[in-house]
């Protein structure tokens, strides 16, 4: 039996926390043991042994930190420190790295462990943030500052936000130096798009290996719920879905507006995860649902939609896709990042960012073959590429060889 430890922002909470979790799940059913350290509040239920690092205070503080002296992943100190001890109590035979960013750990701490240390590490990148002076994304913008120094950074005003301060230099340069510390070191991206920006970094002479997200078939697959259509009003009508955690200009919210306006009479839009705030802002055939944790009800709502439509301007290999493909319905997709993956010409289309217009004509593409046309295809794709248990097993067989097994 084996000992893994692994460390993100949060468990069981948005994609990497359930990722996480589901890693631990497979590791305790085959026969290992499973840590998980966290950083942050909500925490859902989980099979692994949990630890928080640091607390709430502790959060804020990195907050005010990062905030005032663009300074993310250099607070927690102490609370970094009582993680080490832990790990040195635990004795993990490798530890599984997430998400770092998120107010809760302090990067030169840990990594200044790592260097020192006999224990294989396997970090999953799900953004760029490992490789830049601030932000998680830069494509949106154009930045190309990180192939060779990020400087005067242009996002200083956005995740993890700077009100005061741009050290995005010297962020740049620690992390460099830091996350080229641990001798056995295994990066993993969830797409080809993300491990080709890897291996144009400073990171490009650690292995690299893709590991696509998987989601569950148990839950994302063809649920029909005829009480809910009637209930939305969708009878006669061509139904376009989008879903986000967090709607915002990145994300395509301004995007689905435009787009709602040039609709035709036959078609409603339904965007899901919207708030009080935003619904105030949407046209009268734009439906708006508030973010929901209740997995099947949102399959409910892929199933019932006749395309999935993804506005991203930025993202690594959305899960919403997948979750998409799953339960039969094809997608739509601005050529962002990763999320063209998951997208093949018997699945869905791609058009280029920004193009409302070109939104609107693949819509009436979809429309004019049917559903039925994608929907055995996204289906047989789901299943064979993305299934949750099927790409989590590669973890394992990854973590295998490092352990020496």
């Amino acid at each position: 039996m084996k000992k893994i430890l692994q460390i993100n922002t949060t468990v069981g909470y948005a994609s990497p926390g359930k990722i996480a979790n589901d890693i631990g799940d497979l590791l305790i059913d085959t026969g290992n043991e499973s840590y998980i350290a966290y950083g942050r509040t909500p925490e859902s239920v989980s099979n692994s042994n949990v630890i928080r690092i640091g607390d709430n205070i502790d959060n804020y503080l990195h907050v005010i930190s990062t905030r005032l002296l663009d300074n993310h992943c250099f607070s927690s100190k102490n609370a970094t420190k009582k993680l080490i001890a832990q790990i040195e109590d635990i004795k993990p035979d490798l530890i599984q790295i997430h998400n770092l960013h998120g107010y809760y750990i302090n990067i030169e701490v840990l990594f200044s462990y790592l260097k020192n240390v006999d224990i294989p590490v396997v970090w999953t990148f799900h953004d760029a943030w490992a490789i830049t002076g601030h932000c998680t994304h830069f494509e949106h913008v154009g930045c190309h500052k990180w192939l060779t120094g990020c400087y005067k950074c242009p996002q200083t005003n956005t995740y993890p936000n700077s009100v005061l301060l741009d050290r995005s230099k010297k962020n740049y340069a620690d992390k460099k130096r830091l996350f080229n510390y641990p001798k056995n070191l295994t990066i993993v991206t969830p797409s080809k798009w993300l491990a080709n920006l890897i291996k144009q970094s400073f990171l490009k002479n650690h292995k690299i290996s893709v590991i696509p997200n998987g989601v569950s078939q148990e839950i994302f697959k063809p649920r029909k719920n005829l009480e809910l259509e009637k209930k939305l009003n969708l009878k006669n009508k061509f139904v376009v879905l989008g879903v986000s955690s967090v709607w915002d200009k990145g994300k395509g919210f301004f995007d689905f507006i435009e787009l709602a306006k040039k609709l035709n009479d036959d078609c409603i839009l339904i965007m899901v995860g919207v708030t009080k705030k935003q619904t105030e802002l949407l046209p009268n055939n734009i439906i708006a649902i508030p973010r929901t944790t209740n997995a099947e009800e949102l399959a409910e709502l892929y199933t019932m939609a006749d395309v999935y439509i993804n506005l991203t301007y930025a993202d690594t290999f959305p899960t919403t896709n997948l979750e998409a493909l799953s339960c039969g319905t094809p997608i739509i997709t601005y050529k962002t990042g990763g999320s063209v993956e998951s997208v093949t010409e018997k699945t869905g289309l791609v058009i280029e960012q920004g193009n409302v217009s070109a939104a609107l004509d693949a819509i009436e593409a979809i429309k004019k073959l049917g559903k039925a046309h994608f929907e055995k295809h996204c289906v047989s794709m789901a299943l064979d590429k993305f299934n949750k248990k099927k790409q989590y097993l590669e973890y394992i067989k990854l973590y295998k060889p490092l352990m020496g097994i």
